[in-house]
């Protein structure tokens, strides 16, 4: 019987390029016995297979379903073409031809088949600092441009060897046209300079085992790195850095080293060893008594100072995910070093970080002790991921090295649109159609080097996914830096604005795939954002779709006094509050206490009389001043830091039955009132309640807020939205979460983009696209 033969045109588009795409498409034409050729282009992966029907269907749901680990499939679309005959499958040279647009990957952590090859002494790689392959290495942040080939790479600056040029194209290697393909004898090669001798990295290795501080260059940027251990090293780095009390992340050689200093369950042993490889935040163990250095005690292999994240419950932890970081800890046979490092980016506070040599040099020259960098081009700068893990779920903080430029459905069509964040950790975003793209994260906005990293980023975004904008979209402060950006770069392109709270809420819509007429409750708890009627908003419950909102409630107003100057200063806020609730300024309370007599005073005729005061709604002010008048926080180094140990605090502390209650104004929107809150606070603070009890009932109280508010506002069918950076609070969200749940109600959070400000420009790409 003759079998009937077909042949298929087949295009791939979406992650597909230096992902192992094609060695996987060829081995599987192979294993099904097809004929034909596979290539890429700038639309994706071209591929024509000949053979059976059977055999064509089974190939197709084999690039559906079970593609290389590293690629995300966006479509495949497939068209008959006439037969050709022949029995060979080849590869063929990349085109840049058709039109579409094929997708980047992210920078991906060395894979276990690289690492093995780092270790074995009888390998040609044994000890390269630059071993990758197609499952792992730079990708985003050595392109220049697609489709993604060598010489769109930094990686042109080195011309392959002939036994790297063997394995680059021989198919059934896995270095198939790994871009990044290197050897010690062809590839980047490490320089130091500073203290020390010997070898870069053993003389690295030297500095950071005497005490030192290391720059050292990654794949996205430089990092500043020391002996965690060591309390005198880890408080120097404090001092140059400028860092105050913000915690640093650590980095750990490996998982079971991980385990010694954090609490992982398998949901965040999962993460941390994944192919993106985020900092994670997690429980700290406490170190074994007058244990101070890891080489005091083999048991404390890894300990971190107090010092690293003072104040602070949980520490930032981090796998060394480039074979650079695993030669900087040791290998096998090297001399003991620091078992666990700081690893924080380089720059100073506030500060995008350094990646270009040149740059690098010049800004952190007062940092660092000592430089372990490369010949290996950065072109684009990348920051280390964050990430929570609640209730088993990602819940991203920053999302940038590892999962940006990776692109994310939208269910609703947008048309080209540049979305450019807000001003606190902005990232932008470029949409088209049924996908957007998020920046890595860029920063503050509030520094010209940041508005210049912006630049570089739009730029970039927009040359990776052949999105070209015609409108633009951003926050509708007034005084907001991205917008006035915006505004000088729209040229004659329409420059819309969306509502701060409405953007969050829209964001996490759009992770959950809801649908253009769909309507949630949404529950928008923040630091701050501007309002249509001038004020600052941030405790708000919205009726939101992604076409428009209604502010069903909002926290009552209390005067904002020297706008930032109340931020740093949680005991303004806490005054305020209290002022608001008729309550007296007594020293008992801590608060009080804690701001200067004179201060007080000055305050008193603002209240009154309003002069130099914004009203606000914010909820995250809300902690900040809860946090002063039980006494954690007065003043604060970093954003939010009142309300991180506000929380940390709280954990494990049982609130007991408690009269801690929100009351409703009359009025539309309602006016919540945390009068009745913070009076009970401060009555039990006078009582001599402990910190840790006030603390979590007040947490308690706000959760039972948010589901008072699901059962005043939410109709059976309607979903209850939560987001803003007030969210990222784990304690707040779990309780949250489970009340909602327990109530029957749907509830969705963020899994995918931050609550906080980074998520936002996906928010203003619905809500502009759907408008």
């Amino acid at each position: 019987m003759t079998v009937e033969r077909l042949r298929r045109r087949l295009l791939v588009r979406g992650v597909v390029q230096g992902v192992g795409f094609r060695p996987f498409v060829y081995t599987t034409a192979a294993e099904l016995a097809l004929s034909g050729s596979v290539g890429n282009d700038s639309s994706g992966v071209i591929i024509e297979i000949e053979g059976a029907r059977a055999a064509l269907d089974a190939f197709a749901e084999r690039l559906r379903r079970r593609p290389p680990s590293l690629a995300v499939v966006e479509s495949v679309d497939q068209t008959d073409i006439p037969v050709r005959g022949g029995t060979g499958f080849h590869i063929a040279d990349t085109t840049h031809d058709g039109g579409g647009r094929t997708l980047a990957s992210p920078d991906v952590a060395l894979c276990v088949d690289c690492e093995r090859e780092l270790r074995d002494p009888a390998d040609r790689r044994y000890r390269h600092p630059f071993v990758n392959c197609t499952n792992c290495g730079p990708r985003f942040t050595i392109i220049a441009s697609l489709p993604y080939d060598r010489e769109r790479t930094s990686m042109a600056d080195f011309a392959m060897c002939e036994r790297c040029a063997r394995e680059y194209a021989d198919p059934a290697d896995r270095r198939f046209h790994a871009q990044p393909i290197a050897c010690p004898d062809c590839g980047p090669t490490l320089a130091y300079s500073g203290p020390g001798s010997g070898d870069p990295l053993s003389a690295a290795r030297e500095l950071l085992r005497a005490g030192g501080i290391l720059a050292v260059k990654g794949i996205g940027g430089y990092h500043l790195a020391c002996d965690a251990g060591n309390e005198a090293a880890v408080a120097e780095l404090r001092r140059r850095k400028r860092r105050g009390d913000k915690p640093f992340a650590v980095m750990a050689p490996d998982l079971a080293t991980a385990r010694t200093i954090v609490a992982v369950d398998d949901a965040a042993a999962a993460l941390l060893t994944g192919p993106a490889r985020p900092i994670v935040l997690l429980p700290r163990r406490s170190a074994p008594a007058g244990v101070r250095r890891a080489d005091d005690d083999p048991a404390a292999s890894g300990y971190a100072a107090e010092s690293v994240a003072p104040g602070n419950p949980d520490l930032g932890v981090l796998l060394a995910y480039t074979p650079l970081h695993l030669l900087l800890f040791g290998l096998a046979g090297d001399p003991p070093g620091p078992r666990v490092l700081v690893m924080t980016s380089g720059n100073l506070g506030g500060e995008p970080i350094c990646y270009a040599d040149g740059d690098a040099r010049t800004r952190l020259a007062g940092l660092a002790d000592g430089w372990l960098s490369h010949n290996r081009r950065i072109l684009v700068p990348c920051d280390d991921s964050v990430v929570r893990v609640l209730d088993g779920h990602e819940l991203p903080v920053r999302r940038s090295r590892g999962y940006a430029p990776l692109p994310l459905a939208l269910p609703v069509a947008v048309a080209p649109t540049l979305a450019v964040g807000a001003d606190l950790k902005n990232t932008c975003a470029v949409a088209d159609g049924r996908y957007a793209w998020l920046s890595q994260h860029i920063g503050d906005m509030d520094d010209l080097a940041t508005l210049r990293s912006f630049d570089a980023a739009q730029r970039h975004l927009e040359e990776l996914t052949g999105v070209r904008p015609v409108q633009l979209v951003a926050d509708a402060h007034p005084g907001y830096r991205s917008a006035a950006w915006a505004r000088r770069h729209a040229g004659e392109r329409a420059v819309y604005t969306v509502q701060h709270h409405h953007a969050h809420i829209a964001a996490v819509m759009g992770e959950h795939g809801l649908a253009a007429t769909d309507q949630v409750v949404g529950i928008a708890f923040d630091g701050t954002g501007f309002g249509p009627d001038g004020a600052v908003w941030g405790g708000e419950v919205l009726l939101a779709g992604y076409k428009g909102y209604r502010r069903l409630a909002h926290l009552k107003y209390v005067p904002l006094a020297g706008g930032d100057l109340a931020v740093h200063r949680p005991y303004r806020m806490a005054l305020a509050h209290l002022w608001a609730a008729g309550l007296d300024w007594t020293e008992e309370i801590p608060a009080v206490a804690a701001c200067p007599a004179e201060e007080r005073r000055v305050l008193a005729h603002q209240f009154e009389t309003g002069l130099g005061c914004a009203p606000t709604s914010s909820m995250g002010r809300l902690f900040d001043a809860v946090s002063s008048v039980i006494g954690v926080r007065h003043v604060v180094d970093y954003e939010a830091q009142a309300a991180i140990e506000l929380e940390g605090l709280s954990r494990g502390a049982v609130a007991g039955a408690t009269d801690y209650r929100f009351s409703y104004g009359a009025g539309d929107p309602a006016v919540l009132d945390a009068g009745p809150v913070v009076a009970a606070v401060s009555a039990d603070v006078r009582r001599g309640v402990p910190a840790a009890v006030v603390g979590a009932r007040f947490h308690a109280a706000v959760a039972r807020l948010v589901l008072d508010l699901a059962l005043r506002y939410a109709a059976p069918a309607t979903a209850v939205a939560l987001s803003g950076g007030v969210f990222q609070n784990a304690l707040l969200l779990t309780r949250s979460c489970a009340l909602l749940r327990d109530n029957g109600f749907t509830v969705i959070s963020h899994r995918r983009v931050p609550p906080n400000d980074g998520g936002l420009a996906f928010g203003q790409l619905l809500a502009c696209g759907a408008g």
